[in-house]
């Protein structure tokens, strides 16, 4: 798979494709019926498949006053691209105000077809493009038989009833609810970052932790703990690992992560980590001393090992 990274003045690819169309921030179930879709028909066709994205979500570049945290980032994208499908090319744009000016025509015109030779297009039932969303799979319809190019819609895919979507993963990851999480990416939710020094409260109580700083745009599960695995150098380790404030020891109530690895003494300190996020045991809690805080981090971790 090539990755290639565009902006409004190329580079192009000078062979016909077949694209897929999204965001696809989070890989989930849903965008992968899309994408092999697309890579499905691009070998029958013979084309390149592509799947066609941004580096970053549209609405942080239009509506900067609503923030929407991210559930992967480029790099996980890759990541999980490269494992999973015999995708050709994955395509990054550069998204800014400038490019959002485009008319859903003009999107089609300069980039689907001058700049990437599009011959066939996929996308879900509820994709929109062009200056303020204007365009919907209706007129990519009508643009495809327009600049002669096949267009595949793909209907919502279903999950508990539900369709499966980026903004209900996000939902279902600030609520800990790391079971639908799941099910709807179709793998387990995790976080990459590195590893700092803390102020090792956990060495001083005996629960040695790696404190990890992540992307500060990626989506965090909700504050609690968690029975966790921890990849490290290609070796996935059992975990626990707690996100919150830590209330009974700490006061400037900045939102921490910190990972204690079961029969792990290494020292990682500035290594990058992955956490996966298995099955939330309990909220945070402010304990009225540091004895209860303790006794309850020895139930926490005997559960853990016991998932």
């Amino acid at each position: 798979m090539q990755v290639i990274h565009g902006n409004k003045y190329g580079p192009g690819i000078n062979k016909p494709t077949g694209i897929g169309l999204g965001n696809f921030d989070g890989l989930h179930t849903g965008h992968m019926v899309l994408i092999n879709k697309t890579i499905e028909e691009s070998c029958r066709r013979g084309l390149s498949s592509v799947v066609y994205t941004f580096t970053s979500h549209p609405e942080n570049v239009l509506h900067k006053e609503r923030f929407t945290p991210l559930l992967t980032t480029v790099e996980k994208k890759i990541e999980i691209l490269e494992k999973t499908t015999r995708l050709d090319y994955i395509y990054f744009d550069e998204f800014d105000e400038e490019f959002s000016t485009l008319s859903p025509e003009e999107f089609v015109a300069r980039v689907l077809v001058e700049r990437l030779g599009v011959r066939l297009a996929v996308a879900g039932y509820n994709y929109t493009f062009g200056h303020r969303g204007q365009g919907n799979i209706g007129l990519l319809k009508e643009l495809g038989r327009k600049y002669n190019f096949d267009v595949i819609e793909i209907p919502p895919v279903m999950a508990n009833g539900e369709p499966v979507s980026s903004t209900l993963i996000r939902k279902y990851v600030a609520m800990g609810n790391m079971d639908k999480v799941c099910r709807l990416l179709g793998r387990h939710y995790s976080v990459t970052g590195t590893v700092v020094s803390g102020h090792r409260i956990g060495s001083k109580l005996g629960f040695p932790t790696a404190n990890l700083v992540p992307e500060d745009y990626l989506m965090l599960p909700g504050n609690g703990v968690y029975v966790t695995r921890t990849l490290v150098d290609g070796e996935c380790y059992r975990s626990v690992t707690n996100i919150g404030v830590n209330p009974t020891v700490e006061s400037d109530g900045k939102t921490r992560i910190e990972t204690h690895i079961f029969d792990f003494d290494r020292d990682i300190y500035g290594r990058n980590i992955e956490v996966f996020f298995i099955e939330k045991l309990r909220d945070e809690i402010k304990f009225k001393n540091v004895n209860e805080l303790v006794a309850q981090v020895e139930l926490d971790i005997q559960r853990a090992r016991n998932y």
